[in-house]
């Protein structure tokens, strides 16, 4: 049996209408609750978590959840995720950084088509005990460069939120050409 395949679709019909929530979980919803207790509910219809209102804040979100998830770790689906955990216990080479740039390419393409990933660029640490994963991507064609930053060490594994991928800004040149 095939997967499906979902479309992205970057216009928002309807803005006020939210289609997912972001991850961490902990981040915390614009509306107030009315008592500090999550079972009162909240201010306004708003929900306890953050929610994302543009497909294309939900696809970063997805992306997220994709690499901060280990291969075998959701149920039901066994071959979502990444390999990035096991593959940092490995010795720290130019073969580990191979295989990091093969598997995280290999599993955005199948897991999110609908994301273009322009580089991914490793940089490890003076001791050799971090290493800094820097994923530059871009949301389909009519979306903007932007970058994930993954800090991998023996004590940590941080996803950063999105930013501009300010490295692939326009160079004008002598001949007018961009």
């Amino acid at each position: 049996m095939a997967r499906p395949v979902y479309k992205y679709q970057p216009i928002k019909e309807a803005p006020d209408v939210a289609i997912g929530i972001p991850l961490p979980f902990n981040n915390s919803s614009i509306a107030k609750l009315e008592s500090g207790n999550y079972a009162s509910g909240s201010v306004a219809g708003k929900g306890v978590f953050a929610q994302t209102y543009t497909t294309e804040d939900q696809s970063v979100s997805n992306l997220k959840n994709l690499l901060m998830t280990r291969k075998g770790e959701r149920i039901m689906q066994p071959n979502f995720g990444s390999n990035i955990y096991s593959i940092l216990f490995e010795n720290n080479t130019g073969d580990i950084r191979t295989m990091l740039k093969e598997t995280i390419a290999k599993d955005i393409e199948y897991w999110l088509p609908y994301i273009s990933l322009n580089d991914v660029k490793l940089n490890t640490s003076q001791d050799m005990h971090s290493i800094n994963i820097g994923i530059h991507f871009k949301i389909t064609s009519v979306g903007v460069n932007l970058v994930i930053n993954i800090i991998a060490s023996e004590n940590e594994f941080q996803v950063s939120n999105a930013e501009p991928d300010l490295s692939l800004q326009l160079v004008n040149t002598n001949d007018g050409v961009y």
